[in-house]
């Protein structure tokens, strides 16, 4: 809905669509708490034992046509080298 906002506006209805805005923030319910314990649940750290995961991508060895920058250790092809195995986000 487009609004012409040159139009002169009531004053009593420009207060009653604030009141109605007020009502309905009013009414929308607060977010229940929840308790610490249930948010970090699902939460798993680093280090846990992943023995009995199993890999779904295959990895592959670095490709002759690849280096790995020094400073960020990503393993790139050789056109983004720049000097001395650093790539060109690097340098």
């Amino acid at each position: 809905m487009s609004v012409d906002y040159d139009v002169r506006r009531d004053v009593e209805a420009v207060k009653e669509e604030q009141e109605q805005l007020v009502r309905t923030l009013v009414a929308v319910p607060a977010p229940r708490p929840t308790d610490e314990t249930e948010l970090l649940s699902d939460l798993e750290l680093p280090g846990a034992d992943l023995s009995d995961e199993i890999l779904s991508v295959a990895v592959l060895p670095q490709q002759a046509d690849e280096f790995r920058c020094t400073r960020c250790y990503l393993v790139l092809h050789q056109r983004l080298r720049v000097e001395d195995d650093v790539c060109r986000d690097c340098a």
